[in-house]
């Protein structure tokens, strides 16, 4: 069945049976044929403690190879997968964990020392995500599995265990699949109720278009918890036969620089803070020097000295990968120019957890810079605008990819999904004749100007973020003017020797420069350093809830 969503995870194992899987960096590799294994005794398991179809299975920890094999298990299993974000506080994971009505929790050993099964009464077994021990039990008939599991291995499988004995429950395309909570910049976590049918509409899409191919390898950099890294980073390239590498360590721009240089990816899934850090440190101010710029300006030599810098950049991320795609936030206006001027292979898409969380995408070849490209295959993008291609207004969707809703909240679910099951994502944006989206920013972050104009202050914060020194920034409305919050990029300020008081001038310097570049109306009136960096959300967006005065 080619529209089932685990049709495609039980092909793949069968046909990839020897092939490499899944890595933990610097640590263990297992193939297809081992990731199979597991998962049948992780299906005893389940079996054995009467775990039914449909009960709710919760994963927390770092990413790590057992994380994935415990996910296809569930979902294989036909029980409801609640991937929770270990960057959540103990309070928040309680509360997930409780309101899922999670039966089993496998946590990493970090996030288990931080958790007080008191505050769980419902949970019945805790599993060890690093060698699957059983860490507390209430259900002691998977005690009694546990204790008995390779005996019951080789009652089911007494000859052999081969592709053949694959044999995982159809899913149906209503069937609800996973709760992904989401972790968003403005509101509390919300259990977003994802059904098969947007499983596999996802899943079907990258097969199609995004060209992953067996023995092929990829870098698992995001989080799994969250749905962009979990169907671009695990589920498509396992369902493609391709080597997955988990970074267990915060995948700072030095440990990728390491991986990528050992691993060599085929194709990278990022963020755009980890592109921009490397491009804005290690290639940007080589083109600030007086003969390059002035090389650049000559034809001949322009297009030599870019196709060199394409090298060095492609070489940077291993020098194998066939593309970059980049999603979670916009790119930096000035690091995605310098991108297209190069022809370096990058396309950027745009998604949400509530859509499994493709809504739209391009080939990097067709890519319309500035863009978050086309609806993908099975969705609809409509914007809610009298003139959709110049008039700013909120991006709707709709289509295969679309949640059930919100998990035990039905207002939420009804503010969400409108009349005709258009779904209200948040974002504005603008659409293009040839289909092309433009997102300008979120619906609740737009400030209104003092004459009604509607200021983006993701706009500006881009234009900001481009200038000496910033490392990043939040533009808020202060006492109905604008102020921009702005933390310093301290590492090369100290490179370069910068006193305070020569940042202070730099950035009030800054102030100005980004305001000859914007419209009247949407004037920075005053510039504030901070010096730590803003929270973020695992996708690396700033909550900007918590800056609002």
């Amino acid at each position: 069945m080619k529209n089932s969503f685990i049709y495609y995870i039980e092909h793949s194992i069968k046909i990839h049976w020897n092939h490499q899987a899944l890595s933990d960096y610097k640590g263990t590799t297992y193939t297809y044929k081992e990731v199979a294994k597991i998962i049948e005794e992780l299906h005893i398991l389940f079996e054995k403690g009467n775990i039914r179809k449909g009960d709710k299975i919760a994963l927390c920890s770092r990413n790590m190879s057992h994380w994935g094999i415990a996910f296809l298990a569930i979902l294989s299993y036909g029980a409801v997968a609640v991937p929770i974000l270990h960057e959540f506080t103990p309070d928040t994971i309680h509360h997930i964990v409780n309101h899922s009505e999670a039966r089993i929790l496998f946590a990493g050993t970090p996030v288990w020392e931080e958790l007080d099964k008191t505050n769980m009464p419902q949970l019945e077994t805790v599993i060890q995500l690093e060698n699957y021990d059983i860490l507390h039990n209430t259900n002691l008939h998977i005690t009694e599995a546990k204790k008995h599991l390779c005996e019951l291995f080789k009652e089911k499988y007494p000859d052999s265990f081969t592709p053949e004995h694959i044999h995982y429950k159809p899913d149906s395309p209503e069937q609800l699949a996973m709760i992904n909570y989401t972790s968003g910049t403005t509101s509390a976590p919300k259990g977003v109720m994802l059904p098969y049918h947007s499983m596999w509409s996802n899943l079907k899409y990258a097969l199609d278009k995004m060209g992953y191919n067996p023995g092929e390898r990829i870098v698992s950099i995001l989080t799994m918890a969250h749905m962009y890294g979990l169907a671009f980073e695990l589920i498509y390239p396992f369902a493609s036969g391709t080597h997955i590498y988990f970074i267990s360590k915060t995948p700072s721009p030095k440990i990728i620089n390491e991986i990528f240089n050992t691993v060599k990816p085929h194709l990278i899934v990022a963020v755009p803070l980890i592109i921009e850090k490397i491009i804005k440190h290690q290639v940007l101010p080589q083109l600030e020097k007086f003969h390059i710029k002035l090389f650049l300006k000559i034809p001949y030599i322009s297009r030599k000295l870019k196709t060199s810098i394409r090298n060095k950049i492609v070489s940077a991320f291993g020098g194998r990968f066939k593309l970059i795609a980049i999603g979670g936030a916009a790119l930096n206006y000035e690091v995605e120019k310098f991108l297209s001027s190069v022809r370096f292979p990058y396309t950027v898409g745009y998604g949400m957890t509530e859509c499994g969380p493709a809504i739209s995408y391009d080939d990097w070849h067709t890519f319309k810079a500035g863009s978050c490209g086309k609806a993908v295959d099975r969705m609809e993008i409509k914007i809610d605008s009298p003139d959709p291609e110049h008039i700013v207004g909120e991006i709707l969707v709709r289509g295969e990819n679309v949640m059930n809703g919100y998990f035990k909240n039905p207002e939420a679910t009804r503010t969400a999904i409108g009349p005709e099951e258009w779904l209200h994502t948040g974002d504005l944006g603008i659409i293009d004749k040839n289909g092309y989206l433009f997102i300008k920013g979120r619906s609740k972050n737009m400030i209104l100007g003092p004459s009604g104009q509607n200021i983006y202050p993701e706009e500006i914060e881009d234009r900001l973020n481009s200038l000496p020194y910033v490392s990043e920034s939040l533009v808020i409305e202060h006492n109905g003017k604008l102020l921009a919050l702005v933390y310093p990029d301290y590492e090369q300020t100290k490179k370069d020797k910068i006193s305070a008081e020569q940042l202070k001038k730099i950035m009030s310097d800054n102030r100005k420069l980004a305001n000859t570049m914007l419209p009247a109306y949407s004037q920075i009136a005053r510039l504030k350093i901070r010096e730590t960096e803003f929270e973020k959300t695992p996708k690396r967006s700033i909550k900007r809830y918590l800056y609002q005065e």
